[in-house]
């Protein structure tokens, strides 16, 4: 131990995570054991969810899949999963893997890890979007976690539906530009809020949108007239981080500077929120934001507490206490978006005209090779918000398991 070197950061390296040193102590002592007593049995197992982490959550958002594949490619397993961005209810298998389970078993760690964060932070934006609608909504929040994290969260983030990213190193997972404003360190820096966006015009690529931000050292509202009348047609936009301590009535304080600058003539300067915003903030200020800065909210969202579970040994139905047995598929109607679990024995559901439902769990890996396209993130964030608009927003007990198994 003496001899290696220092970490610098406490995180795990891509090659300690594909090696399986990330693993819960207790897989690696059953794997000792297991070979001991010559037990290496192939067994296929399921990762699903048995229910959301609050109680108006009706349905997730599926992330992390290609990390799961990266992590599975080379182990000699097979695995089916749903396409990441699928939208899925409670007790839905959302990957399942088959192999030798002495093979596999200490990944089960990292994999659940891999899922469900990342699946968490994906659904939080995906709320945050809907109710935010046609506004733009910017992740903001990679100061909130660990920064090896940061291209994680933004990526996810994005998947779910957020319109942009601020950290630089996840813009580039999806091939976008960062987004950001002016920080209050720029205007203390500088000492007044329209010197410091002028300085800003000045000096930053006239492609980049001009945002004043107008909460640093005096009222929004005469700040807003000031920045407005400095920069004129070439002010895109006003942003409100009011703290806190300041905020009073939040939505009163939005409501008066869009007053005071449409009175003026400055109808075409749009207002951006951000500080402590969360998807209930967001339905109570639309009628006056035309953008959201989140952080938190979706940097910390509650993790999808997906486990996995055997369900064959052999061949044969096998599961634990509280689990369902045996091999399943997961079916989709055609124009639906919620989904039927069936076993996999039964034939492919049918729809009042006929047509058959689509298989969600398709072939991901085989025999430790990736064998189907994973899409990029801006190809699944569209196919996020193609099901977001078909979604059946009904009360969550009337999600999920579906069907016979």
């Amino acid at each position: 131990m003496a001899n290696q070197p220092k970490r610098v950061f406490h995180t795990a390296s891509e090659p300690e995570i594909k090696a399986g040193q990330v693993s819960d102590v207790y897989f690696q002592r059953t794997i000792q054991i297991l070979k001991a007593k010559g037990l290496t049995k192939r067994v296929k197992a399921e990762i699903r969810l048995k229910s959301f982490p609050q109680a108006d959550w009706n349905f997730g958002i599926l992330a992390g899949i290609e990390e799961a594949a990266a992590l599975l490619e080379g182990l000699p397993v097979d695995a089916c999963a749903m396409d990441e961005g699928t939208i899925f209810g409670p007790h839905e298998p959302v990957l399942v893997i088959e192999g030798t389970y002495v093979e596999w078993a200490e990944y089960e760690t990292a994999l659940l890890g891999l899922l469900c964060q990342a699946s968490g932070i994906a659904t939080k934006a995906a709320r945050c979007k809907r109710a935010a609608g046609d506004r733009a909504v910017i992740s903001f929040g990679a100061r909130r976690m660990h920064p090896a994290l940061a291209p994680m969260i933004e990526r996810n983030a994005f998947v779910g539906g957020c319109d942009g990213v601020a950290v630089t190193k996840a813009a580039e997972l999806i091939d976008a530009d960062p987004t950001g404003t002016i920080p209050h360190a720029l205007v203390l820096m500088v000492g007044d809020t329209v010197e410091a966006l002028k300085a800003f015009h000045e000096v930053i690529d006239p492609k980049i949108r001009r945002v004043a931000l107008i909460d640093t050292l005096q009222d929004e509202k005469f700040e807003a007239i000031r920045v407005a009348e400095a920069l004129g047609k070439d002010l895109y936009a006003v942003r409100l981080d009011t703290p806190s301590s300041r905020r009073g009535d939040f939505f009163r304080i939005l409501e008066e500077v869009r007053w005071e600058l449409d009175i003026r003539g400055f109808e075409h300067v749009k207002i951006f929120a951000s500080g402590g915003i969360d998807e209930y903030e967001i339905l109570k200020l639309n009628p006056l934001v035309d953008g959201y800065g989140v952080g938190t909210s979706i940097a910390n969202a509650p993790v999808l507490s997906f486990a996995l579970d055997i369900m064959e040994i052999e061949g044969r139905p096998m599961a634990k206490r509280g689990k369902r047995s045996g091999a399943k598929q997961v079916w989709r109607l055609p124009g639906a978006v919620t989904n039927v679990v069936l076993s996999a024995a039964k034939p492919a559901p049918v729809d009042a005209a006929g047509r058959p439902a689509e298989a969600l769990l398709k072939p991901l890996i085989a025999s430790g090779k990736i064998v189907r396209d994973l899409p990029p993130p801006r190809t699944l964030r569209e196919y996020v918000i193609e099901q977001m608009a078909r979604i059946d927003l009904t009360p969550a007990r009337d999600h999920g398991l579906r069907g016979d198994y």
